[in-house]
């Protein structure tokens, strides 16, 4: 194993021959493995759907925003949380 380098794990996958025709086309423009093409489809893939989840979360308040009785809320639980801890 190279130094920092977590050890892989071999996988199989099922693809349409034509799909798999493409990508082999695509990572040989790219002189790359088949094994660094799907890594590397894999990791943009997670950071897409990351990206994704993050924008829906801030859509999601931009388009309900917090209300004024919701922040005094929030704001009376923490004072009572740290209010309850021990500060010595």
């Amino acid at each position: 194993m190279i130094f920092g380098m977590k050890p892989s794990v071999k996988i199989a996958i099922s693809m349409p021959g034509d799909l798999l025709g493409q990508v082999d086309r695509a990572r040989r423009r790219r002189k790359e493995t088949r094994s660094q093409y799907f890594r590397e489809a894999a990791a943009a893939r997670l950071a897409t759907s990351l990206t994704t989840a993050a924008e829906e979360y801030r859509h999601g308040y931009r388009d309900q925003p917090e209300t004024a009785d919701e922040v005094a809320a929030a704001n009376q639980s923490a004072i009572a949380i740290l209010a309850a801890e021990p500060w010595d």
